[in-house]
């Protein structure tokens, strides 16, 4: 399916070098900031506490984050999950306090807010088990409830780093092995390089902005390794075919010509991508902005390094069409009168 041909092949690689060379510039850049900001990692790796509190009508996003953030307990989010009532309170680990001390006061001012008065309330669990939790009484309503507190120790955090980190390296490990057997060691390189260029752009983006950095991130960032490759394996296909069609053309013109012909897969494939990750950016909350602002900038710089990192790294390396291509018999008789023809 084709949305538009072109007919003549856009000199790509004849702006190789300059395009790498900012390419190197931006990657350059990212990793400076990594090193200089750091990232802005979420509860989830450096540990705190977390609330779920329900309301009885539509909570009140930024009433709720000005009573928190008015405890100064640090850089707290608060976001909806699941329904309008329902808030998600994250709150950054607080030294040696009590989770049981922190919760109570952050839940006692959001219930002062709703003119109730918080007491406690005993239950029995389906196990029989018997239960004490917070309530928020104003008469004979309850204007909010606490759903859910739990402690996410430094320890907990610091073993999802590193399980992350393990991800990303896997993903890694495994598409490089994909191309260098679907394809040739050298695409395996440049594939691998322009993955790379993609993944510390986008955490140079969130160290730079000092966005936080969390596991639905860290989802888009590995969502983004496979869809870049999706994008050098077409390209890196469409350059094999190229060089068993044109024998006459030089590895520059056959890289253009692979290009060229992909253009209108590209637009329709990423722009329907684009499409649907901008709306969850502009309609999807807070809980996927970072997420869905991560995809966005993962796509952009995808495109960009499937063309001008991977397929240039790739002649840069030398790849040529004896690398794809194995010569018939007919080429390589050195009996045959018409070996090495180009037909």
């Amino acid at each position: 399916m084709e949305f538009f041909r072109i007919k003549r092949d856009i000199p790509f690689m004849r702006h190789a070098l300059v395009l790498n060379a900012v390419s190197f510039i931006t990657f350059l850049a990212a990793v400076f900031f990594l090193v200089t900001r750091g990232l802005h990692l979420s509860i989830e790796f450096t540990g705190g506490t977390v609330l779920e509190v329900q309301y009885a009508e539509a909570a009140d996003l930024p009433k709720v984050r000005e009573i928190v953030e008015s405890l100064q307990l640090g850089d707290v989010q608060v976001q909806n999950f699941g329904t309008s009532r329902d808030v998600l309170i994250r709150i950054p680990l607080r030294g040696e306090a009590k989770q049981s001390e922190l919760v109570g006061q952050v839940f006692g001012r959001l219930c002062a807010a709703e003119g109730g008065t918080v007491g406690r309330q005993e239950s029995v669990t389906a196990q029989g088990e018997a239960v004490s939790r917070e309530v928020c009484t104003a008469g004979s309503e309850e204007p909010l409830k606490l759903q859910r507190s739990e402690f996410v120790g430094p320890q907990v955090g610091s073993e999802l780093a590193r399980d992350g980190a393990l991800a990303l390296a896997a993903t890694i490990a495994g598409i490089m092995i994909y191309l260098a057997f679907r394809f040739e060691w050298k695409f395996a390189v440049a594939g691998i390089i322009a993955n790379l260029h993609d993944v510390v752009i986008i955490l140079g983006f969130f160290a730079f902005f000092q966005w936080e950095f969390s596991l639905s991130v860290l989802a888009a960032v590995l969502a983004v390794l496979g869809y870049s490759v999706n994008e050098s394996v077409v390209i890196f296909d469409r350059i094999r075919e190229a060089f068993r069609k044109y024998r006459k053309m030089t590895t520059p013109q056959v890289i253009d010509h692979a290009i060229t012909s992909t253009i209108s897969r590209t637009v329709i494939t990423h722009g329907s991508t684009q499409v649907m990750v901008l709306s969850m950016l502009l309609f999807g909350g807070p809980t996927l902005h970072y997420f869905s602002l991560a995809l966005t900038i993962g796509i952009c710089f995808g495109i960009y390094s499937s063309v001008f990192v991977a397929a240039a790294v790739a002649m840069w390396l030398g790849v040529k069409r004896e690398d794809l291509v194995k010569p018939s018999r007919k080429e390589t008789d050195p009996n045959d009168p018409n070996a090495g023809a180009v037909v």
